[in-house]
């Protein structure tokens, strides 16, 4: 089971990482700027 983590790992490497990383700022950063009014017309 070690191996095929590693395996998954590898394959998705540091575009995966990034990709949630920048998934989870966006999740933090949109409802505050829609609370302090930046993203209302």
């Amino acid at each position: 089971m070690n191996d095929r983590f590693r395996f998954w790992l590898k394959r998705v490497g540091w575009a995966g990482f990034f990709f949630f990383l920048i998934k989870g700022l966006l999740w933090l950063i949109i409802p505050y700027l829609i609370a302090k009014g930046f993203l209302a017309k």
